[in-house]
């Protein structure tokens, strides 16, 4: 048993927390935190689900038909609040059938850490890449559609950013700093994520071009429980000051506990590699009271399945696009 003296406990205590304190280097950061930063915007979020046969170099490609939302929000300090609103007009179900989806994906700018949480419960998908791989189907037709396939999907990415003085997430994302100068950051962190896809038939089309595709084997459901540790960088390009680009990659590696849900026969369960990837990019124009851009976050989750050189992959993402003012204040509001 270790045992710390209290002098020893309070340095390693004052060490964590020197890890999450902060300060902006000014000459690469212009903090408008105390500022309420008010927005515009339009927004798509979404998720997805493949099936992949590496053997047979075929995958089945499931996405949900998600609406292009609308909406105002602002920041101040360390609160943040959108809200959207669907547009009908704009979504059309004709050829991509009907989605309901409750999406409460999350994306936390700290300073020093980035805080990524999915939840996500959708039911209705269409198959995207039916051409080539399923018989009889019609090009100029709707898509197949699976009204039937449900999916939950709950998860947190949790990542450290090192060089928080000089690199910004917060200017491309949250539009509350100005970043003025080239910086980048190297990234480091984990995720937990579990994942339930079912549906009232199997999950693989009854009309598939390819024999055997996944050995053969029909499932109606799969539930997937992953942890992975991640590793990553991100860099913002700044150009005459004001232009922007970030761009940011994370790799995950770690492990997974895959089932099969089979109706006629014993369900298919097994340990697994888990390769996670983030992306994010963001693109625009920053100053001190004005931004302009497009900003992308898709996760990405490869889990090894239970069958020969299968790979299961369930991802979520979000793009918006977002017009900002910032509005200085005589005093704080709080």
């Amino acid at each position: 048993m270790f045992h710390f003296a209290r002098g020893q406990r309070s340095s390693f205590i004052d060490k964590i927390g020197d890890w999450f304190q902060t300060k902006n280097d000014t000459a690469y950061i212009e903090d408008h935190t105390k500022d309420l930063t008010t927005r515009f915007f339009g927004s798509r979020k979404y998720n997805y689900y493949d099936i992949i046969d590496r053997k047979r170099k075929t995958e089945v490609m499931y996405r949900p038909n998600t609406p292009f939302n609308v909406g105002f929000g602002f920041n101040y300090k360390f609160i943040g609040i959108n809200v959207a609103f669907n547009l009908p007009f704009i979504n059309s179900t004709d050829r991509y059938g009907k989605t309901r989806a409750l999406d409460l994906q999350a994306h936390y700018y700290l300073r020093k850490l980035v805080v990524d949480f999915y939840g996500q419960r959708y039911k209705g998908y269409y198959i995207a890449n039916s051409r080539g791989i399923l018989n009889g189907f019609d090009e100029k037709g709707p898509l197949p559609v699976r009204p039937d396939i449900r999916n939950i999907n709950i998860g947190m990415s949790v990542e450290y950013v090192f060089n928080d003085k000089k690199f910004s997430y917060r200017a491309a994302y949250l539009q509350n700093e100005y970043q003025k100068k080239s910086a980048g950051s190297f990234l480091v962190g984990g995720e937990l994520f579990t994942a339930r896809m079912k549906g009232d038939s199997s999950l693989i089309p009854h009309n598939m071009t390819t024999q055997d595709f996944i050995n053969g084997i029909n499932y109606s459901g799969t539930s997937i429980f992953s942890a992975a540790a991640n590793a990553g960088y991100a860099y913002t390009f700044v150009y005459k000051q004001h232009f922007f680009l970030t761009l940011s990659l994370s790799g995950s590696l770690g492990g997974n506990y895959t089932r099969l849900f089979r109706d006629d026969e014993n369900d298919l369960r097994r340990f697994g590699i888990q390769l996670n990837n983030t992306l994010r990019a963001s693109i625009g124009y920053n100053s001190s009271k004005y931004f302009a851009g497009i900003h992308y976050v898709n996760l990405t989750t490869r889990s090894q399945a239970p069958v020969e050189r299968t790979f299961q992959t369930i991802g979520a993402g979000n793009f918006r696009i977002s017009v900002a003012r910032r509005i200085g204040l005589k005093r704080e509001l709080f």
